[in-house]
C-alpha cells in the first residue's frame, strides 16, 4: 500500500498538540524528498512491521532508510544528537542491521542472514531494525523474505529498498508500507547544488546528467570534468562523418571519459573501507569484518556508475540533436523538413542504444555503430 504525507497535522506535534520528535535533523542527507520524509517523522511514532521504499539507488531512500532508523531506536524518539541516533545514522548502531545483497542478487546466504538477525532479541532498544537493499533483485531470497515479512518477529521492523515493484516483488510490497522516493526535480537539484557553491552553469550540467540521484550528483561534485564531458558528447554531431574511422575514434573518446567519471566514486569508496576499519578497530577487531563483501559491492557500484555516465552522455547527445530538431522545425521549406526528420530518428536511435546499454557488455562495438549510423543522417 501506497502511502502519502498529509499536510492536516506537524509530525512535530502528537494528537494532543504536545510537541514530539524526530527531528528534521536526521534526515539531513535526503534531498528533495518533502513527502517522504515527511511520512517518515510521522510514521515514527506508531511504526508498523515493514516499509517498502521505492526509488532508485541514490534517491535518498537508503539516507532516510538511516535517519527512519534512529528515530525508531532513539530513546528519545529522534532527537538527533544522542548516541543512539549518531550510531543509527552512521550505521553502526547494534540493533540496526543492513544486508546487501553479496552477489547479483539476493542470494540464499543473504536470506539465510536475514532470518537468523529477525529472530535476534534488541541488544539495547525496546526494537530493532533491518535494513534490506536491492530487494528488487530478490531472486531465490524472495521466499525467505516474503515468510519472514508474513510471520514477522514483534520486536523487528524491516525497511526494504526497492528500485521498482517488480511482478515478483508485488506480494512482498502487498505486505509493507511503500514510501516512494521519486527522482529529485531538476530546479531542486539545480538549488541543492548551487547551495553548495557550485555555479549555476556546473550546477545545470550535474543537474541534467545525475537524472535527479542526489548521491550521484553529490559524487559528481568533486568531478573536475562534468562540464568538460558534457561538452564532449554535445559536440559529437559536428564531428561525425559517416566513416567508421572517426566513429572508433570518437567512441574510444566518450569511453574514456566515462572511465574517468569513475574516479571520484573510487575514491569515495577508498574513504568509506578507511572508516569502517577505523570503526572496527575501536570495536576490538583486527580487521574488517565483511571487507570482501564490502569490495565487492564497490565494484558492482562502480561499474553500474560507469554505466551511468554513459548513460548521461547518451542523454546529452539526445539533448543536442533535440535541440536541432527545434530549430530546424521553424522553418517551412523542403531542406528544413529534411533535417528536423534526422533529428528525430537520430534521438530515436540514441534511445534505442541507451536501454540496450546496460545488457551489452560490447559498449565499444555498440556505440561505434550508434555513431556510423548518426553520421550516416547527417551526410
Amino acid at each position: 500500500m501506497a502511502i502519502s504525507a498529509s499536510t492536516d497535522q506537524s509530525p512535530d506535534m502528537n494528537p494532543q498538540g504536545a510537541t514530539t520528535h524526530p527531528v528534521a535533523a536526521l534526515f539531513e542527507e535526503v534531498v528533495g524528498q518533502e513527502q517522504a520524509v515527511t511520512a517518515l517523522r510521522r510514521a515514527s511514532l506508531q511504526p508498523v512491521h515493514a516499509y517498502l521504499f521505492r526509488g532508485a539507488s541514490g534517491n535518498g531512500g537508503l539516507a532516510a532508510a538511516h535517519g527512519f532508523a534512529a528515530a525508531l531506536l532513539c530513546p528519545d524518539v529522534g532527537c538527533g544528537t544522542c548516541r543512539t541516533c549518531r550510531a543509527a545514522l552512521s550505521g553502526s548502531d547494534p540493533d540496526l542491521h543492513v544486508i546487501h545483497r553479496s552477489g547479483a542478487t539476493l542470494s540464499v546466504d543473504d536470506a539465510h542472514r536475514l532470518v537468523t538477525v529477525a529472530q535476534h532479541r534488541p541488544l539495547q532498544a525496546p526494537r530493532q531494525v533491518v535494513i534490506v537493499t536491492d530487494v528488487h533483485l530478490g531472486g531465490r531470497a524472495a521466499p525467505a523474505l516474503l515468510k519472514t515479512l508474513e510471520e514477522p518477529p514483534g520486536a523487528t521492523v524491516f525497511i526494504l529498498l526497492a528500485d521498482d515493484v517488480t511482478p515478483d516483488l508485488a506480494t512482498i510490497a502487498s505486505r509493507c508500507v511503500e514510501i516512494a522516493f521519486p527522482p529529485v526535480p531538476r530546479a531542486t537539484m539545480v538549488d541543492w547544488l548551487t547551495g553548495r557553491g557550485m555555479t549555476a552553469e556546473v550546477a545545470a550540467v550535474v543537474a541534467d546528467s545525475s537524472g535527479g540521484n542526489p548521491v550521484r550528483a553529490r559524487v559528481m561534485i568533486e568531478d573536475p570534468e562534468v562540464a568538460e564531458r558534457a561538452a564532449l558528447w554535445s559536440s559529437v554531431p559536428g564531428q561525425l562523418t559517416g566513416n567508421g574511422v572517426v566513429a572508433a575514434e570518437l567512441a574510444r573518446g566518450l569511453l574514456a571519459s566515462a572511465e574517468r567519471a569513475v574516479e571520484p566514486l573510487r575514491v569515495e569508496h577508498a574513504r568509506e573501507l578507511e572508516r569502517l576499519t577505523e570503526e572496527a578497530a575501536a570495536f576490538g577487531e583486527k580487521g574488517l569484518p565483511g571487507r570482501k563483501e564490502i569490495t565487492d559491492r564497490h565494484q558492482r557500484e562502480e561499474r553500474r556508475w560507469r554505466t551511468d555516465a554513459l548513460r548521461a552522455g547518451l542523454g546529452a547527445l539526445a539533448r543536442t540533436y533535440r535541440d536541432r530538431l527545434i530549430a530546424q522545425t521553424t522553418g517551412s521549406d523542403a531542406v528544413a523538413d529534411i533535417h528536423a526528420r534526422a533529428a528525430a530518428e537520430a534521438v530515436a536511435l540514441i534511445t534505442d542504444v541507451t536501454r540496450a546499454l546496460p545488457r551489452n557488455p560490447q559498449e565499444s562495438l555498440l556505440l561505434q555503430a550508434l555513431l556510423v549510423r548518426l553520421g550516416a543522417l547527417a551526410t
